[in-house]
């Protein structure tokens, strides 16, 4: 019983944490209309909570070639459009071909920020491997 307990306390601190579908009436108006005044494109937009603030998905099979991301208050954080592994910069190919052996890029995304400053997010393993503009690691995510 003990055990129960404690694995439900954990889930309540760590659920957050992770990204939690939403349906589009539970998204403020604002928020929703920021993405319409930056994306107009933007149909057929799936919702999700991550982090504290809103991600719209659209477009593409998967409904996740875009993703952009907007602070509670509707402040444009950053896109992510999707890319394929071979239209990454040079140097991330060999970097996961250095560090993950046999293993093949499942998704890859250009992120641009609100600054205008790009980098790059490819996931292998289940894991998120972060670069810069040029290429260069930056980090790894779990």
């Amino acid at each position: 019983m003990k055990s129960i307990i404690h694995l439900a306390v954990l889930l309540a601190f760590v659920s957050p944490l992770f990204a939690q579908d939403l349906k589009t009436k539970n998204v403020p108006a604002h928020v929703q209309d920021a993405l319409r005044k930056k994306y107009p494109e933007a149909v057929k937009v799936s919702w999700e909570k991550e982090k504290g603030n809103y991600e719209a998905n659209w477009g593409g099979k998967s409904g996740e070639d875009h993703s952009a991301q907007f602070t509670p208050t509707g402040d444009f954080i950053e896109i992510v459009n999707a890319v394929r592994p071979e239209e990454l910069p040079a140097p991330i190919g060999a970097y996961i071909k250095e560090h993950y052996r046999g293993v093949r890029i499942k998704e890859a995304g250009r992120v641009t920020n609100a600054k205008g400053q790009t980098s790059y997010e490819v996931e292998v393993h289940g894991k998120d491997i972060l670069f810069d503009g040029k290429g260069r690691f930056v980090r790894e995510e779990k």
